[in-house]
């Protein structure tokens, strides 16, 4: 039976994807671990390996270039050597005698030829086969009366859910499918277990999923009323000034997301510590003299670098929020805020703590240039246990970041500013920077939290110990 292709799951909220492009050619041998297509996931373009071997198959009505593409949408196929090949990416159950057949190498270095078609249709799915069918989409379809076998998926994965067996049942005309159960809006387990978390009603809510499915980021996403009753996201305010609108970019509508969940999902707490930066400033002058290449760490280098020695000692905030517990991290990755023309994204430095501060220097110089020319791929931004957002170079003194989950905290770092200090009971020119650490109070207390803060003040204030 031929072995479909379909698109992965790049990232934990991802849902759909961009189609780039077939690394293979049609009928060229695919082996198990070999790179078979380019997708574009939610910041990243990442070259997805193959599972399964086979001969290459790309139906007519695969997507092509450029195509928005769904988490487990099939897009092609692999067979062996004779087998018949499904002419659409919509087959399922069966597969279907009519054939374009693939083509074969003979060896790296020789022609293609096709691939005899089988003289017989292969075994065809019996009718009572079972399908794939989460528990409450079986348990509706006993109380309907509807065989699942015979209920049309709109999706290319082929799994029954309530609303594709509720959408049969009212087609059908089947008794109870006016029921009360069959305009009651789905929702997801998780949605609900998060609905009921922040005393959100998830009935009031209009679903972003399929047929209208409520998902857990419909729930986050969702305005709260002081009487702690929800709002449809539709129902938003809309503009009280004419004036021109400009859909937001998939990027765009990521970054959105994310920072709303770690303001509503977390219990964000922002401290905030000034230090004198005189031995900080004069230390970046020593670098930029000891320099034989010219190319000197700069400020946002030398924060990351301590901040991850900083977590090595005191690593209380290497940890995330995860099945009601903490999960503490094994290792040290420093997600670094970078500003592109496509929007923020935040390359890792990974095992930040085992480089030195020229090591250190150096990779984020390579992942700033990548995010900024549109080169990173998913791994590299994913993974972060840890985020620094340096907004100084653009005159900040402070600000409040936002959590990027599931990290438990972000550092923001403003400029380094003259104004005046005072030293020994004397007032006096300084240089002072100010730093703000927001953590998520479900994972750590404010006095840990502040002692990280403080720690890494004492380190920045003697750079070179």
């Amino acid at each position: 039976m031929p072995h479909p292709i379909t698109v992965p799951r790049l990232g934990w909220s991802m849902e759909e994807g961009v189609f780039a492009e077939w690394l293979k050619a049609p009928g060229e041998l695919v082996r198990s671990g070999d790179l078979i297509f380019l997708l574009e996931g939610e910041k990243a373009a990442t070259e997805i390996e193959s599972i399964d071997s086979g001969y290459l198959c790309i139906p007519a009505d695969a997507p092509q270039s450029g195509a928005t593409v769904k988490v487990g949408e099939v897009i092609g196929f692999l067979l062996v050597e004779g087998e018949t090949a499904p002419t659409s990416v919509r087959v399922h159950s069966t597969i279907p005698t009519t054939v374009d057949s693939p083509q074969r190498l003979k060896s790296d270095n020789a022609s293609l030829e096709p691939i005899p078609s089988v003289t017989s249709a292969l075994p065809r799915v019996t009718q009572n086969m079972s399908r794939a069918a989460g528990p409450a989409a079986r348990r509706m379809a006993r109380e309907l009366g509807i065989d699942l076998n015979c209920v049309v998926t709109p999706d290319h994965t082929g799994r029954v859910l309530c609303e594709d067996v509720q959408r049969a049942a009212i087609g059908r005309g089947q008794r109870g499918a006016t029921a009360g159960n069959i305009t009651r809006p789905i929702a997801t387990p998780r949605a609900r277990r998060r609905a009921r978390d922040l005393g959100v009603d998830w009935t009031r809510l209009v679903g972003t999923g399929r047929n209208g499915r409520i998902r857990e980021r419909d729930v986050l996403a969702a305005p709260i009323s002081n009487m702690a009753n929800t709002l449809s996201p539709s129902a938003e305010i809309p503009p009280t000034e004419p004036g021109r609108h400009v859909p937001a970019s998939k990027l765009r509508r990521i970054i959105a997301q994310r920072m709303s969940i770690g303001v509503h999902q977390a219990v964000p707490v922002t401290l905030s510590a000034k230090i004198d930066a005189e031995s900080l400033v004069a230390y970046r002058e020593r670098l930029k003299t000891e320099s034989k290449n010219g190319f000197v760490p700069s400020y946002n280098d030398i924060l990351i670098y301590h901040a991850a020695l900083t977590l090595r000692e005191l690593p209380e905030l290497n940890v995330c929020w995860y099945r009601d517990g903490i999960h503490s991290y094994d290792n040290i990755h420093i997600a670094t805020a970078v500003d592109t023309p496509s929007g923020l994204l935040a390359p890792v430095v990974r095992d930040a703590d085992r480089l030195g501060l020229h090591q250190l220097a150096d990779r984020t110089r390579q992942l700033v240039a990548q995010a900024r020319s549109g080169q990173l791929s998913q791994n590299q931004l994913s993974g972060g246990t840890f985020t620094i957002s340096n907004l100084g170079m653009y005159g900040i003194d402070t600000f409040t970041p936002v959590l990027n989950l599931p990290q438990a905290a972000i550092l923001g770092v403003g400029r380094i500013v003259e104004e005046p200090v005072v030293r020994n009971g004397q007032l006096a020119i300084g240089k002072t920077m100010n730093l703000s650490l927001t953590f998520d109070h479900r994972v750590v207390d404010g006095a840990p939290a502040a002692r990280w803060l403080q720690r890494i003040c004492e380190r920045l204030q003697t750079p070179d110990q």
